[in-house]
Protein backbone atom coordinates (compact mmCIF):
# COMPACT_ATOMS: atom_id res chain seq x y z
CA UNK A 1 0.00 0.00 0.00
CA UNK A 2 2.59 2.52 1.30
CA UNK A 3 6.38 2.16 1.35
CA UNK A 4 6.56 5.18 3.32
CA UNK A 5 6.80 3.62 6.95
CA UNK A 6 6.38 7.09 8.77
CA UNK A 7 3.38 6.73 10.77
CA UNK A 8 1.68 9.89 9.15
CA UNK A 9 1.94 7.77 6.16
CA UNK A 10 0.91 4.93 7.31
CA UNK A 11 -2.05 6.37 8.74
CA UNK A 12 -3.25 8.43 5.53
CA UNK A 13 -3.24 5.13 3.27
CA UNK A 14 -5.30 3.54 5.97
CA UNK A 15 -7.98 6.10 6.02
CA UNK A 16 -7.80 6.22 2.42
CA UNK A 17 -8.29 2.43 1.87
CA UNK A 18 -11.19 2.26 4.75
CA UNK A 19 -12.91 5.28 3.10
CA UNK A 20 -12.99 3.36 -0.11
CA UNK A 21 -14.44 0.15 1.31
CA UNK A 22 -17.80 -1.30 2.32
CA UNK A 23 -17.11 -1.30 5.98
CA UNK A 24 -16.35 3.05 5.38
CA UNK A 25 -19.31 3.81 3.73
CA UNK A 26 -22.51 3.45 5.98
CA UNK A 27 -23.66 6.37 8.04
CA UNK A 28 -22.03 5.21 11.00
CA UNK A 29 -18.45 4.08 9.18
CA UNK A 30 -15.36 5.85 11.26
CA UNK A 31 -12.34 5.20 8.96
CA UNK A 32 -9.99 7.45 10.95
CA UNK A 33 -10.93 6.72 14.10
CA UNK A 34 -10.57 2.64 13.00
CA UNK A 35 -7.02 3.58 11.34
CA UNK A 36 -5.73 5.04 14.06
CA UNK A 37 -6.97 2.19 16.87
CA UNK A 38 -5.77 -0.40 14.12
CA UNK A 39 -2.13 1.39 13.73
CA UNK A 40 -1.89 1.67 17.48
CA UNK A 41 -2.93 -1.72 17.95
CA UNK A 42 -0.33 -3.44 15.50
CA UNK A 43 2.32 -1.31 17.08
CA UNK A 44 1.85 -1.54 20.64
CA UNK A 45 1.63 1.79 21.04
CA UNK A 46 -0.59 4.45 22.34
CA UNK A 47 -3.04 6.33 19.94
CA UNK A 48 -1.33 9.59 21.31
CA UNK A 49 1.97 8.96 19.97
CA UNK A 50 0.19 8.80 16.52
CA UNK A 51 -0.05 12.48 16.31
CA UNK A 52 2.59 13.35 19.01
CA UNK A 53 5.13 11.83 16.82
CA UNK A 54 4.36 11.02 12.99
CA UNK A 55 7.21 11.24 11.37
CA UNK A 56 8.18 8.23 13.39
CA UNK A 57 8.92 5.05 11.60
CA UNK A 58 7.51 2.01 11.91
CA UNK A 59 8.93 -1.51 12.30
CA UNK A 60 8.45 -3.16 9.13
CA UNK A 61 6.71 -6.33 10.62
CA UNK A 62 4.65 -4.31 12.62
CA UNK A 63 3.57 -2.30 9.63
CA UNK A 64 3.13 -5.19 7.54
CA UNK A 65 0.65 -6.80 10.49
CA UNK A 66 -1.30 -3.57 10.25
CA UNK A 67 -2.03 -3.67 6.70
CA UNK A 68 -3.05 -7.27 7.26
CA UNK A 69 -5.91 -5.41 9.66
CA UNK A 70 -6.49 -2.77 7.14
CA UNK A 71 -7.84 -5.57 4.85
CA UNK A 72 -9.84 -7.88 6.93
CA UNK A 73 -11.36 -4.38 8.45
CA UNK A 74 -12.25 -3.27 4.61
CA UNK A 75 -13.71 -6.90 3.97
CA UNK A 76 -16.22 -5.57 7.00
CA UNK A 77 -14.88 -7.32 9.87
CA UNK A 78 -15.73 -6.11 13.37
CA UNK A 79 -12.80 -3.37 14.74
CA UNK A 80 -13.47 -5.34 18.20
CA UNK A 81 -12.39 -9.09 16.38
CA UNK A 82 -9.33 -7.71 15.12
CA UNK A 83 -8.10 -5.92 18.94
CA UNK A 84 -9.70 -8.21 20.89
CA UNK A 85 -11.68 -6.40 23.18
CA UNK A 86 -14.71 -3.61 23.29
CA UNK A 87 -15.34 -1.21 26.05
CA UNK A 88 -19.12 -1.66 27.60
CA UNK A 89 -19.90 0.72 30.47
CA UNK A 90 -16.26 1.70 31.33
CA UNK A 91 -15.35 -2.38 31.21
CA UNK A 92 -12.43 -3.05 28.93
CA UNK A 93 -13.96 -6.37 27.94
CA UNK A 94 -12.04 -9.46 25.94
CA UNK A 95 -14.36 -9.78 22.60
CA UNK A 96 -13.77 -12.84 19.75
CA UNK A 97 -15.87 -14.10 16.71
CA UNK A 98 -17.83 -16.62 19.33
CA UNK A 99 -19.94 -13.38 20.50
CA UNK A 100 -21.49 -10.63 19.61
CA UNK A 101 -20.24 -7.31 20.07
CA UNK A 102 -21.46 -5.21 22.29
CA UNK A 103 -23.22 -2.22 21.58
CA UNK A 104 -23.73 1.16 22.95
CA UNK A 105 -27.65 0.79 22.74
CA UNK A 106 -27.17 -2.36 25.21
CA UNK A 107 -25.81 0.07 28.11
CA UNK A 108 -29.40 0.50 27.95
CA UNK A 109 -30.61 -2.61 30.05
CA UNK A 110 -27.90 -1.48 32.91
CA UNK A 111 -29.13 1.90 33.38
CA UNK A 112 -32.61 0.64 33.52
CA UNK A 113 -32.24 -2.20 35.87
CA UNK A 114 -29.75 0.29 38.04
CA UNK A 115 -32.51 2.73 38.26
CA UNK A 116 -35.28 0.35 38.82
CA UNK A 117 -33.50 -2.03 42.04
CA UNK A 118 -31.20 0.84 43.99
CA UNK A 119 -30.81 -1.39 46.48
CA UNK A 120 -27.37 -3.02 47.21
CA UNK A 121 -28.72 -6.53 47.64
CA UNK A 122 -30.80 -8.59 44.87
CA UNK A 123 -30.10 -11.44 42.65
CA UNK A 124 -30.35 -10.91 38.56
CA UNK A 125 -30.02 -13.15 35.82
CA UNK A 126 -28.74 -11.75 31.98
CA UNK A 127 -29.57 -14.40 29.66
CA UNK A 128 -27.82 -14.79 26.46
CA UNK A 129 -24.83 -13.34 28.23
CA UNK A 130 -22.48 -13.72 25.71
CA UNK A 131 -19.32 -11.80 26.31
CA UNK A 132 -20.57 -11.16 30.31
CA UNK A 133 -21.25 -7.45 29.01
CA UNK A 134 -24.36 -6.83 31.08
CA UNK A 135 -23.45 -8.68 34.05
CA UNK A 136 -20.08 -7.69 34.53
CA UNK A 137 -21.56 -3.97 34.44
CA UNK A 138 -23.95 -4.66 37.00
CA UNK A 139 -21.46 -6.98 38.95
CA UNK A 140 -19.25 -3.60 39.05
CA UNK A 141 -22.10 -1.09 40.13
CA UNK A 142 -23.85 -3.62 42.49
CA UNK A 143 -21.30 -5.64 44.20
CA UNK A 144 -23.76 -7.23 46.56
CA UNK A 145 -25.97 -8.56 44.14
CA UNK A 146 -25.90 -12.55 43.09
CA UNK A 147 -26.19 -12.57 38.94
CA UNK A 148 -26.54 -15.67 37.62
CA UNK A 149 -25.29 -15.44 33.77
CA UNK A 150 -26.14 -17.79 31.02
CA UNK A 151 -25.88 -18.86 27.83
CA UNK A 152 -26.23 -21.94 25.31
CA UNK A 153 -23.12 -21.72 23.47
CA UNK A 154 -19.62 -22.82 25.47
CA UNK A 155 -17.36 -20.86 23.71
CA UNK A 156 -19.32 -17.51 24.72
CA UNK A 157 -19.56 -18.52 28.43
CA UNK A 158 -15.44 -19.32 27.85
CA UNK A 159 -15.62 -15.15 26.93
CA UNK A 160 -17.67 -14.42 29.58
CA UNK A 161 -15.79 -16.47 32.23
CA UNK A 162 -12.67 -15.02 31.30
CA UNK A 163 -14.08 -11.36 31.11
CA UNK A 164 -15.07 -12.11 34.67
CA UNK A 165 -11.80 -13.36 36.11
CA UNK A 166 -9.85 -9.93 34.17
CA UNK A 167 -12.31 -7.80 36.07
CA UNK A 168 -11.75 -9.45 39.07
CA UNK A 169 -15.46 -9.76 39.38
CA UNK A 170 -16.41 -12.94 40.88
CA UNK A 171 -19.93 -12.69 42.21
CA UNK A 172 -21.44 -13.94 38.94
CA UNK A 173 -22.36 -17.52 38.42
CA UNK A 174 -21.86 -18.79 35.28
CA UNK A 175 -24.19 -21.62 33.50
CA UNK A 176 -24.75 -23.44 30.25
CA UNK A 177 -28.25 -23.82 28.40
CA UNK A 178 -30.87 -22.30 26.35
CA UNK A 179 -32.87 -19.38 28.60
CA UNK A 180 -34.89 -20.31 31.64
CA UNK A 181 -33.89 -24.03 31.70
CA UNK A 182 -30.38 -23.24 33.68
CA UNK A 183 -33.04 -21.66 36.22
CA UNK A 184 -35.18 -24.46 37.83
CA UNK A 185 -37.18 -23.30 40.64
CA UNK A 186 -35.50 -20.07 41.02
CA UNK A 187 -36.77 -16.59 41.43
CA UNK A 188 -34.53 -13.30 40.59
CA UNK A 189 -35.64 -9.27 41.14
CA UNK A 190 -34.01 -8.62 37.59
CA UNK A 191 -34.50 -11.19 34.76
CA UNK A 192 -32.22 -9.21 31.70
CA UNK A 193 -31.86 -10.13 27.80
CA UNK A 194 -30.30 -8.88 25.02
CA UNK A 195 -31.81 -11.80 22.78
CA UNK A 196 -31.53 -12.48 19.19
CA UNK A 197 -34.01 -10.43 17.39
CA UNK A 198 -32.97 -10.38 13.16
CA UNK A 199 -35.45 -12.59 11.23
CA UNK A 200 -33.19 -14.88 8.91
CA UNK A 201 -34.14 -13.96 5.69
CA UNK A 202 -33.31 -10.12 6.85
CA UNK A 203 -30.46 -8.74 4.07
CA UNK A 204 -29.14 -7.06 6.73
CA UNK A 205 -27.31 -10.55 7.98
CA UNK A 206 -25.43 -10.37 5.10
CA UNK A 207 -23.92 -7.06 5.24
CA UNK A 208 -20.39 -6.27 6.08
CA UNK A 209 -21.91 -4.88 9.58
CA UNK A 210 -23.09 -8.30 10.71
CA UNK A 211 -21.75 -11.05 8.42
CA UNK A 212 -19.07 -12.04 10.73
CA UNK A 213 -20.64 -11.78 14.09
CA UNK A 214 -22.49 -15.17 15.41
CA UNK A 215 -25.53 -15.95 13.79
CA UNK A 216 -27.14 -17.73 16.65
CA UNK A 217 -26.61 -14.65 18.90
CA UNK A 218 -28.51 -12.62 15.53
CA UNK A 219 -31.75 -14.42 14.66
CA UNK A 220 -33.79 -16.98 16.38
CA UNK A 221 -34.56 -18.01 12.50
CA UNK A 222 -37.37 -16.81 10.37
CA UNK A 223 -40.01 -15.18 13.66
CA UNK A 224 -37.67 -12.31 14.09
CA UNK A 225 -39.58 -12.33 17.73
CA UNK A 226 -39.61 -15.98 18.44
CA UNK A 227 -36.66 -15.60 22.00
CA UNK A 228 -38.23 -12.88 22.58
CA UNK A 229 -41.42 -14.29 23.13
CA UNK A 230 -40.04 -17.39 25.02
CA UNK A 231 -38.48 -14.95 27.42
CA UNK A 232 -41.41 -12.80 27.70
CA UNK A 233 -43.73 -16.08 28.36
CA UNK A 234 -41.60 -17.61 30.69
CA UNK A 235 -40.35 -15.12 32.74
CA UNK A 236 -43.37 -14.79 35.31
CA UNK A 237 -42.38 -18.01 37.19
CA UNK A 238 -38.41 -16.94 37.38
CA UNK A 239 -39.70 -12.76 39.02
CA UNK A 240 -39.73 -12.73 42.77
CA UNK A 241 -43.35 -10.62 43.23
CA UNK A 242 -42.19 -6.66 41.90
CA UNK A 243 -39.34 -8.31 40.05
CA UNK A 244 -38.96 -7.16 36.27
CA UNK A 245 -38.36 -8.51 32.92
CA UNK A 246 -36.14 -5.94 30.81
CA UNK A 247 -35.71 -6.76 27.21
CA UNK A 248 -33.68 -5.50 24.39
CA UNK A 249 -35.14 -5.61 20.84
CA UNK A 250 -35.45 -4.44 17.07
CA UNK A 251 -35.89 -0.45 16.65
CA UNK A 252 -39.59 -1.44 15.82
CA UNK A 253 -40.37 -4.16 17.85
CA UNK A 254 -41.22 -2.18 20.76
CA UNK A 255 -45.40 -2.01 20.28
CA UNK A 256 -45.30 -6.41 19.64
CA UNK A 257 -42.64 -7.16 22.76
CA UNK A 258 -44.89 -4.30 25.09
CA UNK A 259 -48.11 -7.24 23.97
CA UNK A 260 -46.46 -10.04 24.95
CA UNK A 261 -45.53 -8.60 27.87
CA UNK A 262 -48.77 -7.68 28.81
CA UNK A 263 -50.59 -10.73 27.66
CA UNK A 264 -47.61 -12.79 30.27
CA UNK A 265 -49.35 -11.17 32.74
CA UNK A 266 -46.52 -8.10 33.82
CA UNK A 267 -47.41 -4.67 35.00
CA UNK A 268 -45.95 -1.04 34.58
CA UNK A 269 -45.19 -2.28 30.39
CA UNK A 270 -42.86 0.41 29.36
CA UNK A 271 -40.77 0.72 26.30
CA UNK A 272 -37.40 3.05 26.39
CA UNK A 273 -35.05 5.00 23.59
CA UNK A 274 -31.43 5.01 22.89
CA UNK A 275 -29.52 7.83 22.32
CA UNK A 276 -30.48 7.41 18.32
CA UNK A 277 -34.20 7.60 19.29
CA UNK A 278 -35.28 3.87 18.83
CA UNK A 279 -37.00 2.38 21.11
CA UNK A 280 -34.50 -0.53 21.58
CA UNK A 281 -35.55 -2.17 25.06
CA UNK A 282 -39.30 -3.19 26.76
CA UNK A 283 -39.58 -3.64 30.65
CA UNK A 284 -42.58 -5.23 33.07
CA UNK A 285 -43.08 -5.86 36.55
CA UNK A 286 -44.61 -8.95 38.00
CA UNK A 287 -47.16 -8.06 40.34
Amino acid sequence: MTADLTLRALLAAGVERLAASAAGSGPDASPELDAQVLLAHALKIPRARLRSHPESRADPQRAALYLELLERRALGEPLAYLTGWREFWSLRLAVSPAVLVPRPETELLVERALALRAAPQGRAADLGTGSGAVALALASERPGWRLVATDVAPAALEVARANAAALALTRIEFRQGSWFEPLAGERFDLVLSNPPYVAADDPVLAGPALAHEPRLALTPGEDALASLRILARGAPPHLTPGGWLLLEHGAGQAAQVRHELVAAGLRSVRSHRDLAGHERMTEGQRG
